[in-house]
């Protein structure tokens, strides 16, 4: 039990840890954060040299099929640590992870625990110019480790490499994609490679408010290694201080492999 209550005390830790960004002054006045989430396709921007950029927050999902009902909650997080203006180290997991299953004689099996952690790299190598068209471009190679829990725990080292490109567009409209390539390993250990591609166009609202709507595809494998998970995903932004951001997203299943339906809010401070 003593695993799970993360997930609970989330809601306090965040407000907490909110209060005391609020109470800091911005130490880079003007100088907006760029985050990786809520959305999928990832930021072609780092958080440059000399920062430490916190981003977590609270996920929920829900997943009917083959006569089982799965609730999960979990508590992703990404430390970003700025290298140089370029190049940022990062390190990523799903966090405390608690799931609940329930069957059609209504027997319940209840799991939790932590989720593996990914240790990465991301590349600014182009950043984007709305005046000549030029977008953002970015590098990410990551390593999935077999490092949490039992029942969460992948098999191996799962290394996997994605490239970024967003584009500015008039009146605050912007475009990201996101193609990548994952070499992964099934429950017996056997290696296969299984592609991601995701589409993003976000909006903003003024200063403090930003919106989007993607397509993410999450996984794209052969339907005996996990299939094609893909969803249609949603949410906002807000911008409290130019260090200190708040989201709340939402997602739909768009195939058999995905979760029906996902939410999450968070909380995203920089240093």
């Amino acid at each position: 039990m003593a695993a799970a209550l993360p997930l609970f005390r989330f809601p306090q830790l965040a407000m907490l840890t909110l209060l005391a960004a609020c109470a800091l002054p911005s130490a880079f006045a003007g100088d907006e954060i760029v985050t990786d989430r809520p959305d999928f396709v990832e930021s072609s921007d780092v958080v440059g040299r000399g920062r430490f950029q916190i981003e977590t927050g609270f996920s929920s999902e829900r997943q009917d099929g083959s006569g089982l009902k799965t609730r999960t909650r979990s508590t992703p997080t990404l430390l970003r640590l700025g290298v140089s203006d370029a190049l940022e180290l990062r390190i990523e997991t799903d966090g405390a992870m608690h799931s609940r299953t329930q069957d059609t004689t209504a027997d319940t099996t209840t799991t939790h625990g932590f989720a593996d952690t990914s240790l990465g790299l991301k590349w600014r190598m182009q950043e984007g110019d709305e005046e000549t068209g030029a977008p953002g471009m970015a590098w990410l190679l990551h390593a999935d480790l077999a490092s949490g829990s039992r029942d969460f725990r992948g098999q191996g080292v799962r290394p996997s490499l994605r490239f970024v490109a967003e584009w500015d567009l008039p009146h605050d409209f912007s475009v990201g994609v996101m193609p990548g390539l994952v070499a992964d390993k099934t429950e017996d250990g056997k290696r296969f490679a299984a592609g991601i591609f995701a589409v993003t166009l976000g909006k903003g609202w003024g200063p403090a408010w930003h919106s989007f709507v993607e397509i993410a595809g999450q996984q794209l494998a052969a339907k005996h290694n996990g299939g094609k998970v893909v969803s249609l995903d949603f949410g906002a932004s807000y911008l409290v201080t130019d260090s200190l951001q708040l989201d709340l997203a939402a997602s739909r299943g768009l195939t058999r492999e995905t979760a029906d339906f996902q939410w999450g809010a968070g909380v995203s401070i920089r240093f």
